[in-house]
């Protein structure tokens, strides 16, 4: 009785299988293993920066790094419409499916770059408070998006963090959806240092990626350093590692094991995570069940459900592109 039902069900995955693809859909039968080189190559050419460095290291898998190393990767004016660039471009390219991002030199970065924008900040042009308050709201917006960006992006997305993560930097890592930092990292909240509170991303985040409201607050007030081991038991990074190769070696790894899932599970995942943790239990449930009635319809499933059956590798599976 058991053979005879699985023999069913096998047909019915294979006939599944076999129905045509949907006009929208293009399916790859190309195995995950293979090299793609001209997917490389064209994906490093569509990213050419002055602030930033994206490099395809392996298939489906993107390495964004911060690259002013002789400024400490501090963020200028150019980081902040690049990186919205960098990430809108990823959104969309459907060989990417997740997303290193680290630093270049001795620290992951030293935040903003005032001397470069402080014109900006402390020179907004307009003919009264009302016009300067204005531009200054639009300019602190254009800001904000730089790191919103990367929680609009579907794919998931890997801080790998060396030495100083200052000011903007925490802004960044707490809009990635996973962090890892090597032994050396530290974290700053630096912004009362300079007089200001943080604005485009950190006060809003951080209390939901620690969950820890005294810690936060007294981080922010005080802009005291916050080392590997203490960013470890708070919750801030998921692992530490003893340098910075090793860190960069796990996180590569740890995203080649995410691209090698279906990218409408994994992407799914992502956008449900991100409305749960600003919604209700049960909005973030019905949100969830209008998203799946559509979702659950893809061959993923079939697929990957044949595989397990067949006590075949997850990872031997062929997903289309997305």
């Amino acid at each position: 009785m058991a053979a005879a039902v699985s023999r069913r069900f096998r047909d019915l995955l294979t006939r599944r299988l076999m129905t045509p693809t949907h006009p929208g859909l293009h399916l790859s039968l190309r195995p995950m293993g293979s090299s793609a080189p001209d997917e490389a190559t064209t994906a490093a050419l569509d990213h050419n920066y002055e602030s930033l460095l994206v490099i395809p290291v392996q298939k489906h898998v993107l390495h964004v790094q911060l690259n002013r190393p002789d400024k400490r990767n501090a963020m200028n004016k150019a980081f902040w419409s690049e990186m919205v660039e960098c990430f809108n471009k990823i959104a969309q390219d459907t060989d990417c499916r997740a997303v290193v991002i680290s630093g270049a030199g001795k620290m992951f970065t030293a935040g903003i770059d005032f001397l470069d924008v402080v014109s900006n900040l402390l020179q907004p042009q307009g003919d009264d408070a009302a016009r300067i308050s204005w531009k200054l709201c639009k300019l602190i917006t254009r800001y904000q998006e730089t790191f919103s960006v990367i929680e609009k992006c579907p794919k998931p997305v890997i801080a790998a963090i060396h030495g100083g993560c200052i000011g903007g930097g925490v802004d960044l890592i707490t809009a990635c959806d996973i962090r890892y930092c090597a032994q050396d990292a530290y974290f700053q909240v630096k912004e009362v240092d300079v007089g200001l509170a943080a604005d485009v991303g950190t006060l809003q985040r951080l209390p939901k990626v620690i969950g820890n409201q005294s810690l936060v607050r007294e981080l922010a007030f005080t802009a005291r350093k916050m080392m590997a081991d203490e960013a470890l038991g708070s919750g801030l990074v998921s692992r530490v590692f003893p340098d910075k190769e090793v860190m960069l070696d796990a996180a590569f790894a740890l995203a080649a094991e995410i691209s090698s899932k279906s990218p409408v599970a994994v992407q799914s995942t992502k956008i449900n995570l991100l409305y749960s943790r600003d919604h209700s239990v049960a909005e973030s449930l019905n949100y969830v069940a209008t998203w799946n009635m559509s979702m659950l319809q893809t061959k993923d499933i079939v697929k990957s459900v044949q595989a397990t059956m067949e006590k075949k590798e997850l990872k031997s599976v062929t997903f289309s592109k997305l």
